[in-house]
């Protein structure tokens, strides 16, 4: 089959050439940002990273939406939540009844997006837990060690068949460690909770994950964090895939594994551009709410990473202390 990517970001590149690198599948990115794809077509390709070792050029095909006349089978797409509704809707000429769509994006509230455009059984929701820093225009690092790379997947709607199959295997075939679900929002929201843990809280300090995971009373907060968005899920109807111990535990072996990494959310702040926190804890305080709980720590995390958004526009460089 023949893939798209909307999104030629960290996580958008590193699907589509970890695709055409280890599975030799033909890939076309579709990417809105100037000047990404001019740095793209200038240097002829994309320059890839693993850990900070062994850049090299890997050629890739990028084009702008409105120049694009190609036909993918199946969609990836990897934007901000903020931004891709106005995506869709630019990329709308591009779709077709007959092709599917993909996404893995953090958060919640792309799929009703993606609906539309796509039809319910024609949309495959995924979680990554696969982390990827974009350092600039046309330059992305891939972290953790080769064969690390893990994440899940599900139908939205409608049971498993022959394209869904053929993109897991298509997936696995490229080295990004797919798992089969049937329980969808169970799916989503397992990494939804994990990524209002440690995104969250490191974007707050401005921390790396190993820094973060230093501190010894992760444990505690992580369990407080957990058990409130399993008690609002659970009222909800919905069951995480993943236990509550288990999402404790993968606080730590996660954060261990990426001791270096910055979180997306992270990244995001540190450029000085929105979070994607209320599709986030903001998301599982919606879910509370909804079903007659109050979530009020997530409550509290969503007003404290806006507050660090806010108070940028306050910092300047610190007067330098003198002594007599």
């Amino acid at each position: 089959m023949k893939y798209g990517v909307i999104g030629a970001g960290a996580m958008g590149y590193r699907y589509g050439v970890m695709l055409q690198e280890n599975a030799g599948i033909e890939v076309d990115f579709i990417e809105t940002w100037q000047p990404n794809v001019e740095k793209v077509r200038q240097q002829g390709g994309v320059m890839v990273a693993r850990d900070h070792e062994n850049q090299h050029m890997v050629p890739i095909n990028i084009y702008y939406p409105e120049e694009y006349h190609g036909h993918p089978d199946v969609w990836i797409v990897f934007k901000k939540q903020m931004q891709l509704a106005d995506e869709l809707k630019r990329d709308a000429p591009l779709f077709h009844d007959d092709q599917y769509v993909f996404a893995a994006m953090n958060g919640m509230g792309h799929f009703e997006k993606l609906n539309d455009y796509f039809p319910q059984d024609h949309i495959i929701g995924g979680t990554a837990m696969i982390a990827t820093v974009l350092n600039g225009p046309g330059s992305v690092d891939f972290m953790g060690p080769v064969g690390s790379e893990t994440m899940h997947m599900s139908n939205y709607a409608g049971e498993m068949n022959a394209t869904t199959k053929q993109v897991m295997a298509d997936f696995q075939a490229a080295g990004l460690g797919p798992v089969w679900s049937d329980n969808f929002m169970g799916m989503c929201l397992s990494k939804v909770v994990f990524n209002a843990v440690t995104n969250s809280l490191c974007t707050m300090f401005e921390i790396q994950m190993g820094q973060f995971i230093a501190y010894p009373g992760v444990k505690d907060m992580a369990t407080q964090m957990f058990n409130e968005a399993y008690d609002a899920c659970e009222r909800a109807g919905i069951k995480l895939i993943e236990t509550r111990q288990e999402e404790i535990d993968s606080v730590e072996t996660v954060s261990r594994a990426y001791k270096y990494h910055y979180p997306s959310m992270y990244q995001d702040f540190s450029k000085g551009r929105p979070t994607e926190v209320d599709y986030i804890n903001g998301y599982i305080a919606k879910i509370g709410r909804e079903h007659d709980y109050v979530c009020r720590v997530h409550e509290f995390v969503t007003h404290e990473v806006h507050l660090a958004e806010t108070v940028r526009q306050f910092k300047q460089a610190a007067e330098p202390v003198t002594t007599k």
